[in-house]
């Protein structure tokens, strides 16, 4: 049952044009604190390191608690708001992570970092899946819509670009602690100002929580992150490490037969017969698992090794974010355009030529070459992320297009988990060298992905795909070269 003072899908386009730019503000506002956070917080990651006396592994936790728990969250929280209310799960996040953020920021030492960085979490969860669907029900127009998504987008090459700077100088002037502060103002602002500006809409026939599913996931990737990043300490024939990948394998087989036989799982097992679907989740754990190693390794590299200060390594760093700024935009029109091939082949080949720069030519050696690799990574990672989306909901029914881009999200959060668990791992082994050939592999599976589930083979897989889960053919037009 649903209340009938909250309309279902609430007459959005009857909002004036000044309302919907600053719904679209607030939305922007969400994403903006959640990805600045996660820029900012590579940049402290050394003084942090210093002050709370911590491991590499440590380190690690500090960002995979963030990242594991997101991406568990995801789709349960997408679920949860068409349920009983956008803007009230909306407005749930955004005291969660404001209240996680001062929590951090308080944090006597690094087990409590990590407890409230969960914190931080859960509500991050519920910001940026809502907030999209906030923006979808309040821009009706398709064109008008476009646009919005497209300033959407453009928000996290911003935090990308101005992260490394305002973390540096926060750190620097500041303390590490510092970098949570800012979540703070900008948090509370969004708010006050969703309580006044944002209408609160539903979904007509929401799906069911999956509990079991739900749990599933969390055992799954809590399980394989902490197995990776405590492997190299606890040792990886020990049996608590033992016992971590069994529950993994446990919880993978577990998956598969549970949600094969429900009406609406958690996880669409059916989508995967897609080439472009699976192709698309595959490329998204391997790109972000590429950007979240690239800046862990490079993050400790700069101020450990080369003792720059946080400043300076940020603004080392910068060349890197300004091109994944500026290419972010370019990917959106090149797949409107041409479709996600081009964008994906260029993003392969440009990440790829800049893991063998620092791998197989030390691209460290000179401040030229290493600029130049930071480079080519910030122009591969800026292409990369427009066609993820578009190529996991290609050709798909347009009743599930929503539950496909959810896991094309969460396959990004568990792709930098997976990233800095494993690269982390190596660089507490003293494999940096194999960290960066991980990173070489992340853009040549990109390269080889983006070539093999863009053609006319893969839209055929989906199109068939399509034609199982709706069979009146109401489905999202795949896009071929």
């Amino acid at each position: 049952m649903t209340d009938p003072s909250v309309p279902l899908e609430p007459p959005a386009g009857r909002l004036s044009r000044r309302r919907r730019l600053l719904v679209l503000g607030i939305c922007c506002t969400s994403l903006l604190i959640v990805s600045l956070d996660n820029t900012i917080l590579n940049v402290a990651l050394p003084s942090m390191q210093r002050e709370l006396h911590t491991s590499v592994s440590g380190l690690q936790w500090t960002i995979d608690a963030y990242t594991l728990v997101l991406a568990s969250l995801l789709m349960l929280a997408g679920s949860t708001a068409d349920r009983i209310g956008r803007r009230r799960v909306f407005q749930a996040g955004l005291v969660l992570f404001t209240l996680g953020s001062l929590l951090c920021s308080l944090a006597p030492g690094l087990g409590w970092l990590v407890v409230f960085r969960m914190v931080q979490a859960v509500g991050g969860s519920m910001l940026n899946p809502v907030a999209m669907s906030i923006i979808t029900n309040t821009f009706t127009d398709p064109r008008e819509r476009a646009r919005a998504i497209g300033v959407w987008g453009g928000v996290v090459g911003i935090s990308m670009a101005a992260g490394p700077v305002v973390g540096g100088v926060l750190v620097e002037s500041v303390g590490w602690r510092s970098i949570f502060w800012i979540n703070l103002p900008l948090g509370l602002a969004a708010l006050v100002m969703t309580a006044r500006y944002v209408p609160e809409s539903r979904a007509p026939r929401p799906r069911r929580v999956d509990p079991v599913g739900q749990l599933l996931v969390i055992a799954l990737l809590g399980s394989v992150t902490y197995g990776i990043i405590e492997g190299a300490e606890a040792g990886w024939t020990s049996a608590p490490i033992l016992g971590c990948f069994a529950v993994t394998a446990g919880s993978l087989a577990g998956l598969l037969v549970y949600e094969r036989r429900r009406a609406e799982p958690l996880i669409e097992l059916g989508f995967f017969r897609s080439a472009p679907f699976s192709g698309a989740t595959v490329i998204a754990v391997s790109a972000f698992a590429a950007l979240g190693g690239f800046l862990f390794l490079n993050t400790l590299y700069l101020q450990n090794e080369r003792g720059l200060s946080a400043l300076d390594a940020g603004l080392y760093m910068l060349p890197m974010a300004a091109m994944c700024m500026v290419c972010a935009p370019v990917s959106g029109r090149l797949v409107g355009s041409r479709g996600p091939r081009l964008s994906l082949l260029l993003a392969g080949a440009a990440m790829t030529a800049s893991g063998v720069m620092f791998a197989g030519f030390d691209a460290r050696s000179s401040d030229l070459t290493m600029i130049t690799a930071y480079v080519l990574f910030g122009i591969g990672f800026g292409l990369v992320n427009a066609p993820i989306t578009n190529t996991a909901v290609s050709g798909m029914p347009r009743s599930r297009a929503g539950v496909a881009a959810a896991v094309a999200s969460t396959s990004r959060q568990v792709g930098s988990s997976l990233g800095v668990a494993v690269i982390g791992a190596a660089v507490a082994a003293g494999l940096q060298l194999t960290g960066w050939w991980i990173i070489t592999g992340c853009g040549a599976a990109v390269l080889l992905l983006g070539t093999l589930t863009t053609g006319r083979w893969a839209a055929g897989t989906a199109e068939r795909t399509a034609a199982r889960l709706d069979p009146e053919r109401t489905r999202i037009p795949v896009t071929t070269p």
